[in-house]
């Protein structure tokens, strides 16, 4: 039998394994679909989709120079029935996909600044920065410079020790 990729054959599943499963397509000729190519939803057991001795539509997807021809089960199916809103079937499993303003299909974690409503600023202005208040900032600047304290002394710690270790290699007791 000669075999074309892309086209869709006829064939008898001779054996199952967990990663796929043998189908034979004439006595000479056997390929294997992958377990992600049983069927088009998730499948963790392959033995609930397809059983031994079973004919089966499969669907050539390569032919190694080696003789292995990869086949794909699902591929042979007919599409299943979109959703309206889905784009190419590429909506989210398992829930309903995110609207956006015009109804397309959108990642929810996408977001366009035309999902803001306009501020009018006349009414309420931001604040100006004024170096010269001390709102505060008296307390966070303390906060600051014990930190900064804190920081050089660790720092100059490290560095001593560092220092110590290069000069004497091999001192220890």
């Amino acid at each position: 039998m000669q075999l074309e990729v892309g086209k869709i054959y006829e064939g008898k599943v001779t054996g199952i394994t967990k990663f796929g499963a043998f189908v034979e397509l004439d006595k000479d000729t056997t390929g294997m679909v992958h377990i992600s190519e049983v069927a088009n939803t998730f499948v963790s057991e392959i033995k609930d989709h397809i059983h031994e001795g079973e004919t089966v539509k499969v669907k050539v997807l390569s032919m190694g120079e080696d003789g292995k021809i990869s086949l794909s089960i699902k591929k042979a199916l007919p599409a299943p029935p979109r959703k309206q809103g889905d784009r190419q079937g590429g909506g989210r499993q398992g829930g309903r996909p995110q609207q956006g303003r015009q109804g397309g299909a959108r990642p929810a974690f996408q977001r366009t600044r035309d999902d803001r409503p306009p501020q009018d600023l006349s009414k309420n202005p931001p604040p100006i920065y004024d170096p010269n208040q001390n709102s505060g900032n008296a307390d966070f600047e303390d906060m600051l410079s014990k930190f900064k304290a804190s920081s050089d002394e660790k720092f100059s710690d490290l560095k001593r020790i560092t220092d110590n270790k290069r000069r004497s290699p091999s001192r220890r007791k």
